[in-house]
């Protein structure tokens, strides 16, 4: 199934599942995509990760069941997944702006929030800068970390501030500078990992003695789609990043995603200048 296809039937799998206790993983399995990449992508096209959507359709349906019915909070909270009336008080407040019994006495305070159907439209504009090669596998060495879904937009950032202010220099000396742990950025997709991921900031392994708090990982020989990005980062990256699920995914006729690995490399130079160059590397397969 094409990317738009499976979109939309990802949405049609959590319409019809939304009383289920649903992960992210159980809708990529549905539409057999790469977990990593099929809640990337949603993410990037709909301004909302797959767990967001789950909640606020919940929410507004309990609403519609706070208005028309006489259900017991306890009851709504169970229905919708939630262990405690508490906690289904709070999220439903948090949403609604206000709780379920003043809701029924103003339903007009409901936040709507309806099915989502995905459309992507395909404009001209400037060609997207890229290559499909077949690389033999090859050894990172790096520090490891393991992000949700939820969080790591704004969790990785972070995670290459602390790399570089306590750990850096550490282990350039340590390894002689011969391996460049911060050429890669690297998502490693786990099917063990429930909606958790891992990333590493790498550099390549020449077989030097692993310090402690690095690891090394070999990436498998396979083929990948290598995107050029040429402007400061982050900026870069992310407008890359959004066309090659807005556009590239859905127009490509022979290749989709392959595995649950994504690779942005860094280049040395200035990252703030117009010229600087990074690419952004995913794993594909033909149709």
């Amino acid at each position: 199934m094409d990317w738009l296809e499976a979109m939309n039937e990802s949405i049609d799998y959590m319409e019809g599942h939304l009383l289920d206790p649903i992960t992210p993983e159980d809708v990529a399995a549905h539409v057999n995509i790469s977990g990593f990449y099929f809640q990337n992508g949603f993410k990037i096209i709909t301004g909302m990760t797959i767990g967001s959507y789950l909640r606020n359709r919940r929410l507004y349906l309990a609403a519609l069941d706070v208005i028309s019915g006489n259900e017991k909070i306890i009851d709504l909270a169970f229905k919708y997944g939630y262990e405690t009336p508490e906690s289904f008080t709070k999220a439903f407040s948090r949403f609604h702006g206000c709780p379920p019994a003043q809701l029924k006495k103003s339903p007009s305070k409901i936040q709507i929030f309806q099915p989502l159907l995905i459309k992507i439209s395909v404009e001209g504009g400037n060609n997207m800068n890229y290559k499909i090669e077949k690389s033999e596998a090859f050894k990172i060495i790096g520090m490891e970390r393991i992000f949700s879904y939820e969080n790591s937009y704004t969790e990785i950032p972070l995670f290459w501030t602390e790399y570089y202010t306590k750990y850096s220099e550490t282990y350039n000396k340590k390894l002689g500078g011969s391996c460049s742990i911060w050429k890669y950025g690297v998502c490693i997709e786990d099917p063990a990992m429930k909606n958790q991921f891992a990333y590493m900031i790498a550099g390549d392994y020449h077989n030097e003695e692993i310090p402690e708090g690095l690891k090394v990982v070999e990436i498998p020989a396979q083929t990948w789609t290598k995107f050029e990005c040429k402007g400061p980062l982050p900026v870069s990256l992310q407008s890359v990043n959004t066309r090659i699920f807005h556009e590239w995914l859905p127009g490509n006729p022979k290749y989709e995603i392959a595995a649950g690995y994504n690779i942005e490399l860094y280049t040395m130079g200035d990252t703030s200048s117009q010229d600087y160059i990074s690419e952004i590397w995913i794993p594909v397969k033909e149709k």
